[in-house]
């Protein structure tokens, strides 16, 4: 073989290698709600290739509860997901430790609140009141309560899944609901007259932590960071990037959210008003406030004996992968 036909088969070699190397993408599963718009950075991450142009393909897995999404990534059908922090602190609390909490990109301050019926104008009208709420909401509704100085001792209260609470309250079975959206403005359509009497970022709480309770927490896979830590730091700064994009083009992610979840444009567009997309520069701040919130969370639902043990919030955090430039 000449020099020629050497160094053709060279060049040939380092090409074919170099494609080889630029067609490897990690394939990644992402355990996600069409009901929350607070995935809309993830869905708009894959659409707008911001997670392919880093060698990854992400799946977007449709698995509608947070307890059931948190067990996707446990059993490792799924690699990261967004989801409730009530899933998140009882996992923690029985000591899955499949994976870390690492994120906090999306919230809606003044989506969960207390309805009232007509004649109960405040938080303190509602003592010897039949109140309903389950999960985050009432914890919104123990802080409007703890505000007014009052407690769940004050109400009659009553734990009911969101759909029945607008028919108790409807049927006049209670007096108000603490409840989050759109449960929230349908609790209005269903008893007309009466008003929202508080709501999540009215509390000291929020005053102090600046984040509320129904907002979603990103987890990922232990596994994931630990075996492919590259990896991990793409899908963080991918979805920063959706979440850049979204506060940038909202008109166009609200287009996305659509595609996927196939509801009406015009109530995504109104929906998204109500959220806030939290970018990078603000990452530091914002999960100071998510640590403390998520303790004293759990404070609460120890006390209120929702969980046996308290977790350690700060033991399964881990942002090492998360790079802030």
């Amino acid at each position: 073989m000449n020099i020629a036909s050497r160094l053709l088969l060279s060049v040939a070699l380092v090409l074919g290698s170099h494609n080889a190397f630029a067609q490897e993408k990690t394939n990644l599963t992402f355990a996600g709600s069409l009901a929350w718009l607070g995935h809309l950075p993830i869905m708009v991450a894959i659409d707008e290739g911001f997670f392919a142009k880093r060698g990854i393909n992400v799946k977007y897995e449709s698995i509608a509860s947070s307890a059931d999404r948190l067990m996707a990534v446990t059993s490792g059908s799924a690699d990261f997901s967004n989801l409730g922090r009530t899933a998140i602190i009882s996992q923690i609390s029985r000591g899955n430790d499949s994976f870390s909490w690492f994120a906090n990109v999306e919230q809606a301050p003044g989506a969960e609140g207390c309805y009232a019926a007509s004649g109960i104008n405040t938080i303190a009208d509602l003592k010897g009141k039949r109140v309903a709420a389950n999960t985050s909401a009432e914890f919104t509704m123990s802080m409007l309560l703890k505000d007014n100085k009052m407690s769940k001792a004050d109400i009659q209260f009553f734990d009911l899944p969101a759909a029945e609470m607008t028919m108790a309250l409807q049927k006049g079975d209670v007096d108000a609901v603490c409840v989050w959206e759109p449960y929230l403005s349908k609790a209005a359509e269903a008893r007309p007259g009466g008003k929202v009497i508080g709501r999540d970022n009215d509390t000291e709480s929020f005053r102090r932590t600046g984040t509320v309770t129904s907002a979603d927490v990103l987890v990922i896979s232990k596994k994931l960071v630990k075996e492919k830590p590259a990896v991990a730091t793409g899908l963080a700064n991918a979805i920063f990037e959706g979440v850049d994009f979204i506060n940038a083009n909202p008109g166009k992610a609200a287009e996305i959210y659509q595609r996927y979840s196939k509801l009406d444009l015009g109530s995504i567009k109104a929906g998204m008003k109500t959220f806030q997309y939290i970018p990078r520069e603000k990452f530091v701040e914002n999960m100071k406030g998510q640590e403390i919130q998520l303790n004293e969370f759990s404070q609460w639902l120890f006390e209120q004996k929702k969980i046996r043990e308290l977790p350690n919030i700060k033991g399964a955090l881990d942002t090492s992968f998360v790079k802030l430039k």
